[in-house]
């Protein structure tokens, strides 16, 4: 059998402490990790072999994180806080695997998106842009 049940897997908010503590966001509903990219140099000359195009590897971009959370308005007003936040804060996303594997980002909330429908829950939507290299870690 291959794959993971993602059912379990945890948005952790740092609190910007020196001793950094990660805690769990209420009521999320969907994770979506950073979906990073680079940028390619085109290093292409008159004299490439062959006629073929020639590249290195540019600057790397960490990408987004969002999620979709049932939003209760008192329990989640730090999000908003980050929002009015210039500076990066620190987030994990903590899979449910054997190993605990964690991304630890620094992110910028760029998007909040809250939902009310008349005929169902209240919702809402984030964006987080990464600053930075993602760190990925496992316990074993």
């Amino acid at each position: 059998m291959s794959g993971l049940n993602a059912f379990g897997t945890l948005l952790k908010r740092g609190n910007g402490a020196p001793s950094e503590v990660f805690t769990a966001i209420a009521n999320v509903t969907s994770i979506n990790p950073p979906g990073m990219s680079r940028e390619t140099l085109d290093m292409t000359a008159h004299d490439s072999e062959d006629g073929w195009m020639e590249f290195l590897g540019g600057l790397k971009d960490g990408g987004e994180v969002s999620t979709d959370i049932n939003y209760m308005p008192a329990v989640h007003d730090t999000l908003i806080a980050d929002f009015d936040d210039d500076e990066p804060r620190n987030y994990q996303i903590v899979f449910p695997d054997p190993d605990q594997t964690t991304w630890t980002v620094a992110v910028i909330l760029t998007g909040f998106e809250p939902e009310a429908p008349y005929d169902d829950k209240l919702s809402a939507s984030l964006t987080w842009k990464v600053s930075g290299k993602p760190d990925l870690t496992t316990e074993s």
